[in-house]
């Protein structure tokens, strides 16, 4: 195996690189104060405008999007270094359209879906959200309640799904519901293109998170839903559901790995300057420990998650590969932030360094799409049923 992108890859990471340092990174010291003054870590609207603007007229919309719908097509290992590149910077911001519900688009879309959802998504023009997790129902599928029955040409969907990133302000949401209580996620779990004005569909609440970030409650109260929004074939709604997951775990790794890099470099630039007690950090052996522990886990992460995207783009089953990848890569960062915020001081716990918000992320990460304790039991559970 060649870890090396070829050209054409590696030239638009460098791209994205370079549009992270020079277009991104400056705006986050004005997104530090506005957050620490209480407006919040959001950029404003000329901002998020200009950023638009300087992405899309790059070419970096629709990278890993199918080239039948104006995308660029990269396969996952090309993201892997777009994804890092991402997760440099503390801008609440990425590259459209959202790369897990564009997999899962990509990958059970008709051709009515095509053009009405996946088309418009890849250009930009929309938003999408997801809700898979309900109130007592996250990281175990089987504990779901939301129905979809079938009324006529129409679904007619009842429950409640939480932690929905985006809800406020999404086009359409995804929506995982149980269609055949019996199978479950064995056959009885579909996917349903739910817009924002169905009836029956309602925001319930913002709940706020620890990073300045916000997800949100809804609700379907006899959701009516036209029957060809069915999202690929009824009761086949699990396999795409873990595309779209593995995709986001794999994507969190990659951020997660730029994160550490970037708190990596911080560190090494800031060691041999910090003097105390007559010697620069940078000779006291647990800072040294620390740099070279940081360096080492960082470039395992790294090709553990060019190994995982490689099998990947081979069509291979690498969930249990996904699985150490992203336990692996957030716990790493996790411990190379609290490293690296120790060595800084009472600096590192100031709102005026990016330090704080990157750990705040990285902790939200752990339990995102699987806490690490559920991917470690899902490797340990492939390994000895393998052996069974």
């Amino acid at each position: 195996m060649n870890f090396d992108l070829d050209d054409d890859h590696r030239m638009i990471a460098e791209l994205v690189r370079r549009f992270v340092d020079d277009e991104l990174v400056p705006l986050e010291n004005g997104l530090l104060e506005r957050d620490a003054t209480g407006h919040g870590l959001e950029l404003t609207a000329d901002e998020r405008g200009n950023v638009d603007r300087v992405s899309r007229e790059l070419g970096l919309w629709g990278l890993d999007a199918p080239a039948d719908v104006g995308g660029t097509d990269l396969p996952a290992v090309a993201m892997v270094a777009v994804n890092e590149a991402l997760g440099r910077t503390i801008v609440p911001w990425t590259l459209p359209p959202d790369s897990p519900n564009l997999r899962m688009l990509a990958a059970t879309v008709d051709d009515r879906q095509r053009e009405a959802y996946l088309a418009p998504y890849v250009r930009g023009e929309t938003i999408s959200a997801i809700g898979i997790s309900e109130p007592g129902a996250g990281s175990d599928p089987a504990g779901m309640k939301t129905t979809a029955v079938r009324d006529g040409d129409d679904w007619v969907l009842n429950g409640r799904k939480i932690w929905i990133t985006k809800a406020d302000r999404a086009d359409f949401t995804i929506v995982i519901a149980v269609t055949d209580k019996e199978k479950r996620q064995r056959g009885g779990m579909s996917a349903f293109l739910v817009d924002r004005d169905a009836p029956g569909f309602s925001v319930v609440r913002p709940i706020p998170m620890i990073g300045g970030e916000t997800t949100y409650e809804v609700a379907l109260d006899d959701c009516r839903v036209p029957g060809w929004k069915l999202l690929g074939t009824e009761g086949q709604g699990f396999a795409p559901m873990q595309l779209r997951l593995n995709t986001r775990r794999a994507e969190m790794a990659a951020n997660a790995i730029g994160m550490a890099a970037r708190a990596l470099d911080m560190l090494i630039d800031y060691a041999p300057q910090r003097t105390t007690f007559g010697k620069p950090l940078s000779e006291r052996q647990t800072v040294q420990n620390w740099v070279a522990d940081a360096a080492i886990r960082i470039h395992a992460a790294r090709l553990m998650a060019y190994d995982c995207a490689w099998k990947i783009d081979q069509g291979r089953d690498a969930r249990t590969e996904v699985s150490m990848l992203k336990s692996f890569a957030l716990e790493m960062a996790w411990e190379v932030l609290d490293h690296v915020m120790q060595a800084f001081g009472a600096m590192g716990m100031t709102r005026e360094l990016p330090l704080a918000q990157m750990a705040a992320r990285i902790r939200l990460m752990r339990i995102y799409d699987g806490p690490t304790e559920i991917h470690n039991w899902v490797v340990a559970r492939n390994l000895l049923g393998t052996r069974a």
